[in-house]
């Protein structure tokens, strides 16, 4: 029963990347984009978690913690790009 569960969610999680891979694609405004960039990392992290449950494996958890990092890092730069126009603020000396 746990195994059809984990493979439904599975479906689900692929299903709703391709939905957002056409947001990213098609979306009416930049943060749009940056959310659905954002949601990827997500699904990419919660399907790395299914995989790793269905094939019962524990090495899949360090992957899982450096996608999650690598995924926030990338948000909070365009969040930073949209905010400012610009993610490295350099002070000019003369």
């Amino acid at each position: 029963m746990l195994d059809i569960v984990i493979r439904i969610a599975l479906l689900c999680c692929s299903l709703s990347m391709l939905g957002l891979i056409y947001r990213v694609i098609k979306g009416p405004t930049v943060p749009d984009r940056v959310i659905a960039l954002d949601a990827i990392g997500v699904n990419l992290l919660a399907i790395t978690a299914l995989i790793s449950i269905v094939i019962k494996s524990k090495s899949f958890l360090e992957i899982i913690l450096l996608l999650g990092i690598l995924a926030f890092i990338g948000t909070i730069a365009f969040a930073k790009y949209l905010e400012k126009g610009v993610i490295i603020e350099r002070e000019r000396t003369r």
